[in-house]
């Protein structure tokens, strides 16, 4: 219990002595103090009752006490914290308000609870849990990075999860155990990350370096001016996308010499910080807001796509279709004309600027991308009608998106939390009907 320190008596008139020292003696009413009732109470002592068999919060004065609670707790306003705690008294106590305004489902995510100190308990009506929806679970999260994870890798026939992050770090996960079986440090800044076969590259200020996990050989491959910020592997050919906007490519000649500079791609003024491959091309994404085609056989750029006004953060192929985020927070699908061009067919907006994509399907064939916001949120999407699907929460924004076999997929943030995720198997009752449904599509 707060107790309100007294005020010295100094400068009081005998008058206003006598009746404290009245106060302190008198029987208390038998009425409750309605005051102390609401939390604010600021009496020390109070002649009415202020009854220990009800939840209190007495002897201080509470801060106003306002209908509207924030949507996403910020935090930032000091009523707020008022807000959290002291109406937590009045939903104890089973108050009638709350039987008149139902609670509201929980949409969003409760921002004192993630940082472990909400106080409403199972009342509180915002989510206590890291992901809301359906037909997916977390299962495990895994720590060890100290700063952001900015790439993960799932050699294909491996048993090791492979994870890259800010703090100069590569670490191995055991699959199974999910503990981490060993810590290397590549000599620098972790970029970005990917695996082709037996390979594992990793981007990196001013080179890209290179495990092969079945043999044990490693390369370190120079060239790159800078940090590579984005790597892809196509048709044979390691890309990797640089600081200063020059993809540089490299050729697998032989076992003696794998990678054999090919040819630097040029026509970016800025950074290039996102490249896939698909139907043939390289598609790269720079912080010039601009998006390039590269045919895969001649290396030559065949296009330029404009239409975002902000960094092209994340680039994905889905059948014909290209998908590119941004943080100019929209998301747009690009389809290929009668022409051969590629042009916007849907544009996709979203309150917060974009971070990352990528795609798989859920236990039912159904296609789901995955869009990771700069909010501290990934956005779960049914295809191709957009419709949300789910979403997962973090302290901090999600760096990196990665899919596996299986219904695997893997989120790593800014904060150095590795997360893995699975889709539910279907009810038998569902996937009786699955062959129907998808004949009537």
């Amino acid at each position: 219990m707060d107790i309100k320190t007294a005020r010295s008596s100094v400068g009081w008139t005998q008058k206003s002595a006598a009746r404290y020292n009245q106060l302190q003696t008198a029987p208390r009413s038998r009425r409750v103090c309605i005051y102390w009732l609401e939390g604010k109470c600021n009496r020390n002592p109070c002649r009415f009752l202020h009854d220990v068999s009800l939840p209190c919060n007495v002897y201080h004065r509470a801060a106003k006490l306002s209908n509207y609670i924030p949507g996403d707790c910020p935090g930032k306003d000091p009523e707020t914290g008022a807000v959290n705690s002291a109406n937590s008294t009045s939903r104890d106590r089973g108050d009638l308000s709350t039987e008149k305004n139902p609670q509201k489902p929980q949409e969003k995510v409760c921002h004192y609870w993630i940082s472990g100190n909400c106080v409403k308990g199972d009342v509180c009506p915002f989510l206590h849990s890291w992901f809301r929806g359906v037909d997916f679970a977390q299962l495990a999260k895994l720590e060890g990075h100290k700063k952001g994870v900015s790439g993960i890798a799932l050699p294909a026939g491996s048993t090791k999860l492979y994870s890259g992050s800010k703090d100069g770090t590569v670490r191995i996960w055991d699959c199974h155990t999910g503990q981490c079986d060993q810590v290397i440090n590549p000599g620098g800044e972790v970029g970005c990350f990917t695996s082709e076969g037996p390979w594992v590259f990793v981007g990196m200020p001013n080179k890209v370096k290179a495990w092969n996990i079945q043999s044990g050989a490693s390369y370190d491959i120079s060239g790159p001016v800078g940090q590579v910020h984005a790597m892809e592997v196509g048709n044979n050919m390691l890309f990797a996308g640089g600081q200063d906007g020059t993809i540089l490519v490299w050729k697998g000649v032989s076992e003696a010499d794998p990678f054999q500079m090919a040819a630097p791609l040029r026509g970016h003024t800025k950074g290039v910080v996102s490249l896939t491959v698909g139907r043939n091309r390289l598609y790269s994404g720079s912080i010039d807001q601009t998006i390039r085609v590269w045919d895969l056989h001649t290396l030559e750029c065949v296009q330029e796509l404009v239409g975002h006004t902000d960094v092209v953060m994340s680039l994905l192929c889905w059948d014909e279709y290209l998908l590119s985020c941004s943080l100019d927070q929209t998301l747009k699908v690009w389809g290929v004309t009668k022409g051969g061009s590629l042009e916007v067919v849907y544009t996709h907006h979203v309150d917060h600027g974009l971070l990352a994509l990528a795609g798989m399907s859920d236990a039912g064939g159904k296609p789901v991308l995955l869009c990771a916001c700069i909010d501290s949120t990934v956005r779960l999407y049914e295809l191709p009608s957009f419709t949300e699907r789910g979403k997962i929460f973090s302290r901090r924004e999600f760096r990196t998106l990665q899919t596996a076999p299986g219904g695997l997929f893997f989120t790593g943030d800014a904060a150095g939390m590795l997360t893995v995720w699975n889709w539910l198997d279907l009810p038998k009752s569902q996937q009786e009907q699955l062959p129907d449904l998808m004949e009537s599509c």
